[in-house]
């Protein structure tokens, strides 16, 4: 008999680079154990609660007996249909809750699942530099070939099209983008989307776009679907979140929508794979996207509000970053002298700021950090009043 100790990972695992978030939580609780006061702006994980007349919905479905029993892998008709009235009262796009949505378990699933559904072995998957990391190791699991695709400053953090080689394009399969942009909280236009679709009926490429925060945007910006586009639904599946809209992260509840097949592709090997979504939850989403949305305009100005905090302490720091219109996150450029994972540590020596090193995201988000501001006002306060002393050497 094989010692437990002889077995080794799969290749794919070996291949898999760090998971940065789980590096992160592992040098906070090392340092805390030591009794040292962290402020955690590393993970952008919502700490507000869910509206109660979400949680309410959840308590009374819970009553319900046969709610114990498997549920439908592609999501409930009640459910659908709530994500299809959501995007049309939305974006004015019109969906068919039966063959062009599906649930998901948070739009993570979504993303880790279509390079399985869409691409084979050897095939080229176009993602972006840096990103959340399920982007790039999805690719591995399906043994498809990742192709970056850099988002610069200089360019407003969207990829440049123009700059994929021809020969790269064609034997691409998928492209996956996310706007707004984690981390680097870049917004695309209807016209970078004009471009995407453009691209994409050129080379037959499907295109995956996460919209997961669609609804966490300030100073009156506009996000816009993929779907507003022309002929978007022929190559297109965006996946959806109530994770950041209704503070539902733990939940995990979300959607995809599009193309018929690619929703279709999406739903086998969901099937194959996972379940659905434990039905009183998917009632609770219900209540989430169709009840009283004045929470959501009061968690915007709740991040605005933050972002503006934290905004003020960087500037006296002396630090260098654009001012966000969505996410909930700050993309800060590093100090001269310093690589990502030095000013990380730097931050969390000098002034016990815990922050996510930019090469984490991936090769084009070294030289930058990312500042969460998902933390209550009084502990971005203290981190405004520590960043300050940086550049004052005290």
């Amino acid at each position: 008999m094989k010692n437990k100790a002889q077995f080794e990972p799969s290749q794919r695992l070996k291949e898999l680079p760090p998971y940065v978030f789980a590096e992160i939580e592992a040098k906070k609780k090392a340092l805390e154990e030591k009794g040292i006061e962290i402020i955690d702006l590393g993970r952008g994980d919502p700490d507000l609660p869910t509206p109660p007349h979400i949680v309410q919905r959840l308590a009374e479905a819970l009553k319900t007996p046969h709610f114990n029993r498997y549920p439908s892998y592609v999501g409930i008709t009640e459910f659908r249909r709530a994500a299809a009235r959501w995007y049309k009262k939305r974006f004015d796009v019109s969906l068919d809750p039966q063959t062009e949505v599906i649930s998901l378990i948070g739009s993570k699933e979504g993303v880790s699942h279509a390079p399985m559904a869409y691409i084979d072995q050897g095939d080229i998957a176009l993602y972006p530099d840096p990103c959340f990391p399920i982007f790039y190791t999805s690719i591995l699991f399906a043994k498809g070939k990742p192709y970056p695709m850099p988002l610069l400053e200089e360019n407003a953090f969207l990829p440049d099209l123009g700059k994929i080689p021809q020969e790269v394009a064609e034997r691409a399969k998928l492209i996956s983008l996310n706007y707004p942009n984690n981390p680097t909280t870049g917004v695309a236009t209807k016209e970078f989307f004009s471009e995407v679709v453009r691209f994409a009926k050129k080379y037959h490429l499907a295109v995956l776009q996460d919209l997961a925060y669609s609804e966490i945007f300030y100073d009156g910006h506009y996000v816009p679907s993929i779907f507003e586009v022309d002929g978007a639904k022929d190559v297109a599946v965006e996946s959806h979140s109530l994770s950041k809209t209704y503070n539902m992260a733990g939940w995990r509840i979300g959607f995809a929508v599009g193309n018929a097949e690619l929703v279709n592709y999406l739903s086998l090997v969901k099937t194959n794979i996972d379940v659905g979504i434990f039905e009183p939850i998917q009632l609770a989403g219900v209540e989430a996207l169709e009840g009283d949305q004045t929470g959501v305009d009061e968690l915007r100005k709740v991040y605005q509000r933050r972002r503006d905090i934290l905004v003020a302490g960087l500037r006296e720091a002396g630090l260098t970053f654009n001012i966000p219109q969505a996410t909930f996150y700050i993309w800060v450029r590093v100090p001269t002298g310093h690589t990502s994972a030095s000013f990380a540590d730097h931050l969390l020596d000098k002034v016990g700021i815990m922050v996510t090193p930019g090469h984490g995201f991936g090769k084009s988000g070294e030289g930058y950090v990312r500042f969460a501001f998902t933390t209550p006002d009084e502990d971005l306060t203290e981190a405004a009043r520590r960043l300050a002393t940086l550049k004052k050497g005290v």
